[in-house]
């Protein structure tokens, strides 16, 4: 068990430092608050009936008269939800790939990634692929059958990302979900809506392009660290393969220019830890008034 966890583990990282595999996205794009704005976004992701829609009983569903039946089943499913509501009621979720794989393979990712991170909740999903990349968008509803509630956290969105690209991988396509800081990225990707509000002409401040704070330098130091603890490790294999592969590391670090950056800071913080205070010899102490006989002398 131990000798296949660390073989799955240098095949990830052979995958994002060698071959740069395709990373995954899935990103929460909102959700409603109320029955108003949940069958709004039914109509919006599957334009209006006329895409197949399919939902957690793996059932499908097309047509206007579908749709209605069922903006009907999560209304009044389980808790009544209002046309508005004070709280969320469903999130919307947007998985994409690259543009490369199969659009029916996307889906069927799609569709294990909901069995396994939404079981017990209503979910509604609709493939689009009249874009570059083929993406799926899902509606999953907030309360649970047990009446647990979604509301799903940073981690749980990394989780997401790591089940989507499992659930492609087991159909042969290429697929990673590395985290930003470990892959030495520092681009910072538009919201939804403002990426809406540019199309529109509606967004006034300027490009968020590249990411930047405390938070993001500890978060890109964090990972430098980690891959120096990696690289460490397996230049004291005794295998030749983790030899070259610490040494692949260290070349996918120096390709990073913040990584770089991070392996400089590092590097300057340690020369003022090592260089020797400057000594100053001590001032003589003169007294007011009269002048110190010594130094008279």
């Amino acid at each position: 068990m131990t000798r296949r966890r660390a073989a799955e583990i240098r095949a990830r990282i052979v995958a994002t430092v060698t071959r740069r595999a395709p990373q995954v996205m899935v990103k929460v794009t909102g959700g409603g608050r109320g029955m108003a704005a949940i069958a709004a976004h039914f109509r919006y992701i599957s334009k209006n009936g006329r895409l197949e829609m399919e939902d957690d009983r793996q059932m499908t569903h097309e047509g206007p008269d579908a749709l209605k039946d069922i903006v009907e089943q999560w209304c009044y499913g389980g808790s009544l939800i209002g046309e508005t509501s004070h709280r969320r009621e469903a999130s919307n979720i947007m998985l994409s790939m690259p543009a490369g794989p199969r659009p029916d393979c996307v889906r069927m990712a799609a569709r294990e990634f909901a069995r396994v991170e939404l079981a017990g909740h209503r979910w509604l999903m609709v493939l689009h692929e009249h874009q570059a990349n083929p993406h799926v968008h899902i509606s999953v509803r907030a309360e649970a059958i047990n009446g647990d509630r979604l509301n799903p956290r940073k981690a749980d969105l990394h989780r997401w990302r790591e089940t989507f690209a499992e659930k492609l991988r087991g159909l042969g396509i290429d697929a990673e979900a590395t985290r930003q800081p470990t892959r030495g990225e520092t681009r910072h990707y538009e919201a939804l809506w403002r990426i809406k509000a540019k199309e529109a002409g509606r967004l006034r401040s300027g490009d968020q392009t590249v990411k930047s704070g405390d938070r993001h330098s500890t978060s890109r130091n964090g990972a430098l660290e980690a891959w120096l603890h990696i690289v460490e490790a397996l230049e004291g294999s005794d295998v030749a393969s983790d030899r070259q592969l610490a040494d692949r590391i260290r070349r996918f670090a120096a390709a990073s220019p913040y990584l770089r950056e991070a392996a400089s800071r590092r590097q300057q913080r340690a020369v003022s830890v090592e260089r020797p205070a400057i000594q100053r010899a001590p001032r003589p102490v003169v007294t007011k008034g009269r002048p110190d006989p010594e130094i008279e002398r």
